[in-house]
């Protein structure tokens, strides 16, 4: 192993950047592939908290690489590896090397809820507008 499998870079970064474990071999994703990404490590996530495994910026910026199911859930109760499935929606072939940093995990705490159902809401101003119904501006 090449140190840690997460880092947080700043000390007030809220992420924690995640390394690929790829075994040592390279992984090549063509445009528009995907590939399941080993960080390296399994966590004990505690009760209350839950872990978030999100894209980093700079590859999304970059060469177009994101996280396929963003974000990817860590409950408490899963103790396996954590992996990301990168997606490249690029233009180029990307290669993960061993120790890249492809992905960031956030803590957030979580709270324990109540549903209820209702027969209506209050109105909001907003209502039920959906996707673009703020507008651009």
């Amino acid at each position: 192993m090449d140190g840690p499998r997460a880092v947080r870079q700043h000390r007030e970064d809220a992420g924690w950047d995640c390394k690929a474990d790829t075994g040592g071999e390279d992984v090549t994703i063509e445009p528009g592939g995907r590939a399941l990404i080993d960080l390296g490590f399994a966590m004990d996530v505690p009760v209350g908290y839950v872990a978030l495994i999100v894209p980093r910026s700079g590859l999304a910026a970059k060469f177009g690489v994101t996280l396929l199911n963003s974000p990817g859930v860590i409950d408490p109760g899963y103790h396996g590896r954590v992996k990301a499935c990168l997606v490249n929606f690029g233009d180029e072939p990307f290669v993960v090397h061993q120790g890249d940093r492809v992905a960031q995990a956030l803590f957030v705490a979580t709270e324990d809820v109540a549903w209820q159902l209702v027969d209506g809401f209050e109105d909001s101003g907003r209502g039920d507008g959906g996707f673009g119904s703020t507008g651009v501006s």
